[in-house]
């Protein structure tokens, strides 16, 4: 079983909740890459290339009054309604903050595109106020690994 967790950081919070999930995937037996955008190297992942994976992951935070997603991040998600993702599965991870707002609209805005593709999402969306420092917060992203892996397993 193959992942890829394609992500973008601004304050470091949302990297902590790809390396939890990551790290709770592997404990799971699943070969994981993770691919970090960033606004002075763009990645050269494309939406296309989730194509190559099982489990397909975004993880994004959101800023600004509007909930705005990270710029880095654009090319993937205006790609990914016209990309064929069937029989994939997939979710949408990330950190906001509340008092500003449109909380993680970033996490809800990839999974309407995510909606487009034909893959299925196996896992809740994980949505993490700043970083993840509670036991709450590492429950939630151990669940959505152990939930992506069974949508995996229930799919063959």
């Amino acid at each position: 079983m193959k992942a890829i967790i394609v992500y973008a950081t601004l304050t470091g919070n949302t990297e902590q909740i790809v390396e939890l999930l990551a790290m709770n995937l592997r404990a799971l037996q699943v070969d994981v890459t993770v691919e970090k955008s960033d606004i002075d190297a763009y990645t050269t992942f494309q939406a296309k290339d989730f194509t190559n994976y099982d489990i397909c992951v975004v993880g994004a935070y959101t800023y600004g009054n509007e909930g705005q997603f990270p710029d880095e991040l654009g090319d993937i998600y205006d790609d990914l309604e016209k990309t064929d993702l069937s029989g994939k599965i997939y979710t949408c991870i990330g950190s906001g903050e509340e008092v500003y707002g449109y909380f993680c609209q970033a996490v809800e805005d990839f999974d309407k595109q995510f909606q487009k593709t034909n893959a299925k999402r196996g896992a809740d969306l994980v949505k993490i106020e700043a970083d993840p420092k509670t036991d709450e917060d590492r429950k939630t992203i151990q669940r959505c690994a152990e939930q992506l892996v069974e949508a995996v397993k229930n799919q063959s």
